[in-house]
């Protein structure tokens, strides 16, 4: 018997020549959720029966010769930030428990367009303004390889539908590491495009200059699949490229100063891997990389707390106590302070371009611990106790503030099992050029028992 294809490229080549049905893999996923999602709290909504009816009309579609590319008949799911139309967007929280969308978002509609299936809307940390998916109103997401830790967020939900085989991809975002978190943490795939790339109208915001929609995937190539369909490209297939002669920067400083030793390792180990198979990494540096967390509180706090200032006055019990606090916070943020972060902005992002000149890429971890355990507020670093919060978005939330494109995948793993990840950030405008990076360097980034 032929093996389950695990993704979305080798579930369309099956779908294609007929060897699976999308209502057969379809009905797979919908069993995993339904064996899973008890425990794992990865989804807040499940569409069994109007999954069941798209499969069957793309098989008919598909065997009438109307194929439409790589996503037609796979099962995908949505993070419940995102509009699907005639179901509830929530965002996980009770203020918005009479909402119904009267229309997809603008990527819903290009992954319908493709054929894909929709089997539901995915957990997440309340309003997206959160790291580890414990504040929801439908409760906490838990991590799919031990249920008292938690799955990364605020994308908690989707990276657990796609790391158990209840879909094959996931649609999430980012506005501080909301995809890459939950990837690194989960360990699969996760994009955050550059800025702008990928349309946000029909999605919840929560810092309208610095949300993104991406994918979380279990391939590199499956998020370059996934990336072009929300763009509205063209399926195209690149041959593999080499990692020899390719050149990487390593921000060390701040960047590599406060890693839990097994991430650490393993990061080293993967650069290691890297180095023999031909690649250049040096050392460089972001020189005010210390001004990353408070010039973007700044910029988040108040553009959330602006977009939530109705409901703050009108439902303030209706929110989750810890978001609620931070957005409250957000109030306080002054014009002058609110500014002056804009201008740290454009320092930091001048200074990460100049990091990359004559480079293909800067390369670091994704996420400085191990995925925390629930109800955990600290971990302790070097003989330090670190907030999680600030922790887990150490290594990601530049990458929001400059726009730039960034890649989670894996690294590695902990003594434990649990998974280690990567980032690679590429050039502004160039993010099929960082995937293709990306698919290069997965097999080396990735430790196999054959390497």
């Amino acid at each position: 018997m032929a093996a389950e294809p695990r993704t979305i490229a080798q579930l369309a080549r099956a779908l294609r020549t007929r060897a699976i049905t999308s209502e057969a893999a379809t009905e797979r996923c919908l069993a995993e959720i339904a064996g899973k999602n008890s425990a794992l709290n990865a989804f807040v909504a499940v569409y069994e029966d109007e999954a069941r009816a798209q499969a069957r009309t793309a098989d008919h579609e598909i065997a009438r010769g109307r194929y439409r590319g790589p996503l037609h008949g796979v099962p995908i799911s949505l993070k419940d930030l995102i509009d699907l139309r005639g179901t509830p967007t929530s965002a996980a929280s009770r203020v918005r428990e009479a909402h119904v969308s009267q229309e997809d978002a603008p990527v819903v509609g290009r992954l319908r367009e493709a054929g894909a299936v929709f089997v539901g809307k995915c957990n997440l940390h309340e309003f997206a303004f959160g790291t580890t998916n414990e504040d929801s109103a439908f409760g906490p997401a838990r991590h799919p390889m031990d249920a008292n830790r938690s799955p990364g967020g605020s994308s908690g939900g989707s990276a657990i539908s796609v790391a158990t085989g209840m879909a094959y991809a996931s649609i999430g975002t980012d506005t501080g590491g909301s995809i890459r978190i939950p990837a690194a943490a989960c360990g699969i795939v996760g994009l955050k495009p550059g800025l702008g790339e990928i349309s946000t109208a029909g999605v919840v915001p929560l810092s309208r200059t610095m949300d993104h929609v991406g994918p979380l995937c279990r391939s590199v190539e499956d998020a370059s699949i996934v990336y072009r369909t929300l763009r509205g490209d063209a399926p195209e297939e690149q041959p593999l490229e080499d990692v020899r002669g390719r050149r990487f920067g390593i921000p060390r400083e701040y960047f590599l100063s406060l890693l839990d030793p097994q991430v650490a390792s393993s990061f080293e180990s993967a650069c290691d891997r890297l180095r023999a198979a031909g690649a250049s990494l040096e050392d460089v540096e972001i020189p005010h990389a210390n001004d990353i967390a408070p010039v973007y509180l700044h910029i988040v706090l108040a553009e959330a707390a602006a977009y939530h200032a109705k409901t703050l006055d009108s439902r303030p019990d209706d929110y989750t106590a810890n978001v609620r606090l931070r957005l409250e916070m957000g109030r306080y943020i002054l014009a002058e302070d609110y500014v002056r972060a804009l201008n740290g902005r454009d320092v930091l992002r001048r200074e990460v371009d100049a990091a990359m000149n004559g480079r293909d890429a800067l390369l670091l971890p994704a996420l400085a611990i191990p995925a925390p355990r629930l109800g955990v507020s600290a971990v302790k670093i070097a003989g330090s106790d670190e907030p999680v919060r600030n922790i887990t978005l150490r290594l990601t939330q530049l990458f929001n503030l400059t726009g730039h494109p960034a890649l989670a995948l894996p690294c590695g793993h902990t003594a434990d099992g649990l998974p280690v990840g990567a980032q690679l950030v590429g050039h502004h405008g160039r993010t099929p050029a960082l995937l293709r990076l990306g698919q290069a360097c997965e097999a080396y980034l990735t430790p196999t028992p054959a390497r």
